[in-house]
């Protein structure tokens, strides 16, 4: 009998040992993640991320067509013909608003290969604020050296700038928007004043009042 208790003490236990790797529903229990063990359902989330990724890429054609700009009214050989400068200051490339004797919107694309960034400055590079205002006059110019100012013969020279404050940096890759508008003109002594101002990307860089001489 002593036996027997033993043998049912004995069996009894192994069936306690293979319950114990086993939960209440008598499915085996999962083995512990040792800490710092990634589980498989990562990956998916990874994917998952990469996903939402791809679902944000814009790419190139949307980007461009995001960077389109108006058609040009004055393209950069029409403005040549107008104005008497050239590379490396001339310092408008395209016009894209027009109202004659009145006022105009002209664009200066910033690239790096400007001349003057060489010296200004080599380790930040930055538009001169005087070129800037240079630029504006050029815009200035072609409202001032065609009908009905005047016939486009002549020299058109800075006679004063006043009021001009700069707001912010103009720098490469940025789009110089400049517009000037005709707020005086006395042709008995050939005097041209305008109020101008430009942006870059919808924020003002640079505002001013000019006075320009007409001279044959």
């Amino acid at each position: 009998q002593g036996i027997s208790w033993l043998k049912l003490l004995h069996r009894s236990s192994a069936r306690m040992l293979a319950l114990a790797s086993f939960g209440l529903a008598g499915s085996p229990q999962r083995p512990a993640v040792p800490h710092g063990v990634a589980r498989a359902r990562l990956p998916v989330a990874a994917v998952a991320e990469e996903t939402v990724a791809e679902d944000t890429w814009a790419g190139a054609e949307t980007w461009s067509k995001a960077f389109a700009e108006p058609e040009a009214i004055f393209e950069i050989n029409r403005i040549k013909e107008i104005l008497p400068h050239r590379y490396p200051f001339l310092l408008v490339d395209k016009v894209i608003e027009f109202e004659a004797g009145k006022r105009c919107v002209g664009v200066k694309k910033v690239t790096s290969n400007e001349e003057f960034f060489n010296g200004h400055f080599p380790q930040r590079p930055i538009m001169p604020g005087v070129l800037q205002v240079e630029a504006m006059a050029q815009v200035g110019g072609l409202v001032a050296l065609q009908e009905p100012i005047t016939d486009g013969k002549g020299d058109f020279f800075f006679a004063g700038v006043n009021n001009v404050k700069w707001r912010r940096p103009v720098v490469p890759g940025d789009t110089l928007v400049m517009e000037m508008e005709l707020t005086a003109f006395k042709a008995k002594f050939g005097l041209v004043k305008m109020k101008g101002v430009a942006y870059v990307d919808g924020q003002k860089v640079v505002e001013g009042d000019f006075q320009f001489a007409m001279v044959k």
